[in-house]
């Protein structure tokens, strides 16, 4: 492989389906995708080499295999985690991202020890002080970014706005919008809506219009109405909305598979409504859009779902390919330079309105 060719380091111990379905997942990527890039499969050597034998990967030019000895549980905490099983999985891949050996880690393991891991290990892009989690949302008309969920859950005003940016860069690449409209999610849209953090951050978001495309303030009920390419929030607001949609996607599954098996007419209709249910699959694109990035790291850092499957896999291997090729990060260092430019004179013209009160006095 030549030195500019795109490498993912993939923990394939994490999973709640084990390293042989994440195999499989990536065994479909390289069938799918032709191009030069590489993956170093990161895991037991001796519980994954038969796997790729099996599989006939061990041939394979674009894989190579990186022993580590530990995997870092699901129900660990993060930072005991990190600490103390230093050649787990997801640490080793973590590593090899930090001495320039991939370009990107992608793990389906422990999100908590994935965000501190990746945010010690790679740190912060310049100008960014917390990185952010986004994720791909379906909606009524199209999909949008939502971020932050999960990664910080108590912000400042200022890292919404710089979640505004490196949610705007994604959308880009993963949703091909030139210029993404970012919306502020609030319980209302009129100002003075929301809490002290949503207030502080709607005055920045707006002092910024020349750097970020702001629409301002949305609701809940309007969040999958397709007015916004990009929804800006604090991580546990984030996380808890994301978890209620997950939850009841699940419910209403349960529920209408209960309805239909109650009657045979009930399964009758089931089955004259299946071209509906197999076109309102299509609009909703969970395998394409299931790996989530935590942005503003010095890496790009993918996290999969623990319960991925093959498809799901080979998904979040093709966004992840798709942000190292169109260089992600360096656009979003060009934007947070322009963010930082942008404060800085604004500051310089409030110092100098205030001195040219003084002076009026």
């Amino acid at each position: 492989m030549k030195p500019e060719t795109p490498t993912i380091a993939v923990d394939v111990m994490g999973s709640d389906l084990g390293p042989e379905e994440i195999i499989i997942g990536i065994k479909k990527a390289l069938s799918e995708d032709k191009s030069d890039f590489g993956i170093i499969v990161v895991g037991g050597e001796e519980t994954i080499t038969p796997m790729l034998l099996r599989h006939n990967l061990i041939r394979e030019p674009r894989v190579r295999v990186y022993n580590a000895s530990e995997v870092i549980g699901m129900d660990e905490k993060p930072i005991q985690a990190i600490k103390t099983k230093k050649d787990s999985s997801m640490m080793r891949a973590i590593e090899i991202v930090k001495l320039g050996t991939a370009d990107a880690v992608l793990s389906c393991g422990n999100t908590g020890a994935l965000m501190a891991g990746g945010t010690i290990k790679l740190r912060t892009m310049r100008g960014i002080e917390r990185p952010a989690l986004g994720t791909v949302i379906p909606g009524k008309t199209k999909n949008f970014i939502f971020i932050d969920v999960g990664a910080s859950p108590d912000p400042k005003p200022e890292s919404l706005v710089d979640n505004a940016i490196l949610g705007a860069n994604y959308a880009r690449i993963a949703l091909g919008v030139k210029n993404p409209r970012v919306g502020l999610l609030s319980n209302g849209t009129e100002d003075g809506k929301g809490n002290m953090l949503v207030q502080t951050a709607h005055r920045l978001f707006k002092a910024q219009e020349g750097v970020i495309n702001y629409g301002g303030l949305l609701e809940g009920f309007n969040l999958f109405d397709g007015h916004f390419d990009v929804v800006v929030c604090d991580g546990f607001t984030g996380n808890v909305v994301l978890k209620s949609l997950e939850s009841s996607v699940r419910m209403f599954k349960e529920i209408i598979k209960e309805e239909v098996c109650k009657s045979w007419l009930s399964k009758a209709g089931m089955f004259l409504a299946m071209g509906a249910f197999r076109r309102m699959k299509k609009r909703l694109p969970v395998d394409k859009f299931s790996g989530a990035p935590l942005l503003g790291l010095n890496g790009l850092v993918v996290k999969a779902h623990g319960s991925s499957n093959r498809r799901q896999i080979a998904g979040a291997i093709e966004i992840t390919l798709r942000c190292l090729r169109k260089k992600m990060n360096d656009r979003i260092a060009e934007d947070v330079a322009n963010l930082a430019s942008a404060r800085e004179q604004n500051k310089i013209a409030a110092e100098r309105a205030e001195s040219n009160l003084s002076g009026g006095k």
